[in-house]
């Protein structure tokens, strides 16, 4: 079942002498609205020549991830203005928001509206429901990265994959970012995560990593002459500084280890002891030999009387 919207808008009224319920989603509205504005930002930088970069090189990634993973719900959270799970095999396939998409400046046709429109960290579906689950940079462009992980985690079923994609600090778009005039610049607002700083929060989830790389090894130019003169760095990156890609894409899978419960034998059965069996001998086998008068004589094998 897709819900075509869980969370609707909702006016402010009073009447006389009541008081209203708070049905506030988790967390502050300001800190909903600094997501909402971080999301819009980083899609309307993904239609930038830096952006366009980055984009092709996740899409690519992401479609090997996604392309093997076999199930029936797939879950994409965040980023409803791009098709990222355009390569799964799962027939349900979700994509979370938190208000409604709008158009975006690298697609020809206007996106199709997410089915859920719901906080990250607070999702509306059972858990253990989901077979994939993906999160496109939406970790370091959250105030509560931990609190999101968890819950993808719990949506997550056994045997199920995330794939995570994120910006590198040990790079030199993370060398940028340090600068102070690229603070109030994107995708540099973001609070960049290690890959050993992931690996340890999924490690604590029960997550294993199973496949993950680096990549965009180019100078973070804003032109787009600039970028096609730093391609040579592309080859040169994945063989001499791998770690150093100002992006990652990993996939991770939920490891549960099974538990059987080992009772006591409350009854012990004491084993029957062997006993012993008549060995058969000539003089105990009973031969019959019919007679000429059509009837049966019988005969004691080795025996010299007849009966």
């Amino acid at each position: 079942m897709i819900f075509s919207s869980l969370f609707a808008s909702t006016h402010d009224f009073t009447l006389p002498g009541m008081t209203l319920p708070n049905f506030s989603l988790p967390g502050s509205l300001s800190a909903v609205r600094d997501a909402q504005a971080l999301q819009s930002a980083l899609t309307s930088w993904y239609g930038t020549e830096q952006g366009r970069y980055v984009l092709r090189w996740e899409q690519t990634q992401i479609d090997v991830a996604v392309t093997d993973v076999l199930g029936f719900h797939a879950l994409q959270l965040g980023l409803p203005d791009f098709d990222f799970l355009r390569e799964s095999r799962i027939p349900l396939r979700m994509v979370t928001a938190l208000t409604a998409p709008t158009h975006s400046h690298t697609q020809s046709q206007p996106p199709q509206p997410p089915h859920l429109l719901c906080e990250t960290q607070a999702l509306p579906l059972a858990s253990q429901s989901m077979d994939l689950v993906l999160l496109p940079h939406v970790l370091e462009f959250s105030s509560q990265p931990h609190a999101i992980l968890r819950e993808a985690e719990r949506v997550l079923r056994p045997e199920g994959q995330i794939v995570i994609t994120g910006f590198n600090p040990l790079s030199l778009w993370g060398l940028r970012r340090a600068l102070p005039s690229a603070q109030s610049q994107m995708p540099f607002q973001g609070q960049f995560i290690g890959l050993h700083r992931l690996k340890d929060w999924l490690t604590l989830l029960g997550l294993e990593l199973n496949g993950g790389r680096f990549g965009c090894y180019a100078p973070p130019f804003a032109n787009a002459t600039w970028l096609r003169r730093a391609a040579f760095m592309e080859k040169a990156g994945d063989r001499w500084w791998p770690i150093a890609g100002a992006v990652y894409a990993v996939r991770a899978i939920k490891r549960v280890v099974g538990a059987r419960m080992v009772t006591p034998a409350w009854r012990q059965r004491r084993a029957a002891a062997p006993g012993l069996v008549q060995v058969a001998r000539r003089e105990n086998v009973i031969h019959v030999r019919p007679s000429a008068a059509g009837s049966a004589d019988l005969m004691h094998g080795g025996g010299d009387e007849r009966g």
